[in-house]
């Protein structure tokens, strides 16, 4: 970035003065605006500059800025260049000299920009601290952990995580007066989506997720693959452990890949996602497998409030027949009696949880092989097409060696692919075993027997609650197989 000082005087008690601000844009050059503006009220008859680079380094902005002075009978006189502009030839030695300029700015912008990505490379990540909830610099340079913003960061994810929408999360946070990274009290979606999605808050870096197009426009966009990225893992200490910023990810595509509930083309399958009542996703019609809505119905001056199916309520009996209506009150306690049902057992949930932890800790095994013998037999397959290769390169006709070798890598291949499927496996039984692991410390701190309904319980345990007639649903437990039959008393 240049450092320009521009200085234009109408007499010798009046300066106009830009300070450390860059000439390829107008846009915060406020000294150089206020000049110009006093030349269009006539108060200035000619500008004196030390260079045109001093005067614009944007070659539209120069020539736009001096035919406007131009045709207000102002001229501009460049001492180094020799050239007043209210002379024929000059505007073309200002787009020549201009060219220049700005071609020396853009030069010194790939430079800085080359010596950024080297930096990327080896490792070197800057934090904008003060975008950034909940880290500062510390005393070593490196980033340090706010306690007090920290535990903001950790109520976002884990209400994410109950079931709040990123809205709800801001006006909870508004609510108790919680500041941003910049001290305000007001907290926008984007602002939540950006903590929810950030990786340095695990302890990790992506650099370059946007680049500025050129130095002259100055525009920030995405980097859709145009430049490289680089990852950096276990930078800095993290806030959020990684298992759990992998669920958000987890649900946040969970929650977008929903499609809206009211849709007028053809029989509705899945329901858009709704922070507001857990069962609007959660409640599912078996005999259409659509999701049911709550509703509300007025009668001689009383309201009830029942859940319907979705697709009786918008086709009537076309493609669901027989699905029941159900009272809300009957609904909820049903689900209370099932949790119950399921927590009256603790030591086997507690079985379930350490089977998980068992299969993860074992590296997992698929089809009865082991991710270990699969990296085993890619070693053996390395070495035996390494001692092949050589044969084949003295014997290049040899129809047999040739085919051994495609065998070779074609299991080879085939190898990759089933570790590949078992690190995604592996992965997701992590997952898996962190949901439950989590579930598993909030039981030992209470009570598992519920008085109540509650969404972020209902949330927290079930997945899936399906409606079999009008005095039965089922149950699915999160993670588990077990699924409970509830009667609707």
């Amino acid at each position: 970035m240049f450092t320009i000082c521009l200085q234009f005087s109408i007499s010798p008690c009046l300066t106009f003065a830009d300070e450390g601000i860059t000439g390829t844009s107008m846009k915060k050059r406020t000294e150089f605006k206020r000049m110009i503006a006093a030349c269009k009220r006539g108060r200035i008859d000619m500008i004196l500059t030390k260079s045109l680079s001093r005067f614009a380094r944007n070659t539209v902005d120069c020539l736009d800025t001096v035919r406007v002075l131009k045709a207000n009978g102002i001229g501009v006189i460049f001492e180094k260049e020799n050239i007043n502009t209210l002379t024929e030839s000059s505007e073309f030695l200002i787009t020549l000299f201009s060219g220049f300029a700005q071609a020396e700015s853009e030069s010194l912008s790939k430079n800085v920009r080359q010596g950024k990505q080297f930096g990327m490379k080896d490792g070197i990540v800057h934090f904008q601290y003060k975008k950034l909830l909940g880290y500062r610099r510390g005393e070593n340079g490196q980033p340090e952990i706010v306690p007090e913003e920290a535990e903001t960061v950790r109520r976002i994810y884990r209400r994410y995580l109950e079931g709040a929408s990123e809205g709800e999360i801001k006006k909870e946070l508004e609510a108790d007066n919680v500041p941003t990274a910049a001290g305000l009290a007001g907290w926008s979606h984007r602002v939540v989506h950006s903590i929810l999605t950030n990786e340095k808050y695990i302890g990790d870096a992506l650099l370059q997720k946007t680049y500025v197009t050129d130095c002259i426009s100055k525009k920030v966009v995405k980097n859709q693959g145009e430049l490289p990225m680089y990852y950096i893992e276990n930078h800095h200490p993290g806030i959020i452990p990684k298992e759990l910023f992998q669920r958000v990810q987890e649900e946040m595509a969970r929650r977008t890949s929903k499609r809206k509930v009211m849709q007028k083309t053809g029989k509705t399958e899945q329901g858009k996602y709704s922070a507001k009542y857990a069962l609007s996703e959660l409640l599912i019609c078996g005999e259409c497998g659509t999701p049911y809505k709550r509703c509300t119905w007025s009668r001689n001056g009383k309201k009830r409030i029942v859940w319907r199916c979705v697709s009786r309520l918008e086709y009537g009996t076309k493609y669901c027949r027989s699905s029941p209506t159900l009272d809300e009150g009957k609904l909820h306690d049903a689900i209370v009696a099932a949790l119950n049902r399921y927590g009256a057992d603790r030591a086997k949930v507690i079985e379930d949880a350490l089977a998980i932890a068992e299969i993860v800790q074992s590296h997992g095994s698929k089809d009865g092989v082991s991710l270990l013998s699969l990296q085993d037999r890619l070693k053996a397959l390395s070495a035996e097409q390494d001692a092949l290769l050589d044969k084949v390169l003295a014997n290049m006709g040899n129809s047999e060696l040739n085919a051994q070798l495609k065998a070779l890598a074609e299991e080879k291949q085939d190898i990759l692919d089933q570790m590949a499927a078992h690190q995604q496996d592996e992965k997701q039984q992590i997952l898996q075993a962190s949901r439950q692991r989590e579930r598993d410390e909030w039981l030992e701190q209470q009570e598992m027997k519920f008085a109540e309904y509650d969404d972020i319980i209902t949330r927290r345990f079930v997945e899936k609650i399906t409606v079999v007639n009008s005095e039965t649903v089922l149950v699915k437990i999160q993670d588990t197989d077990v699924e409970i039959e509830q009667s609707l008393c």
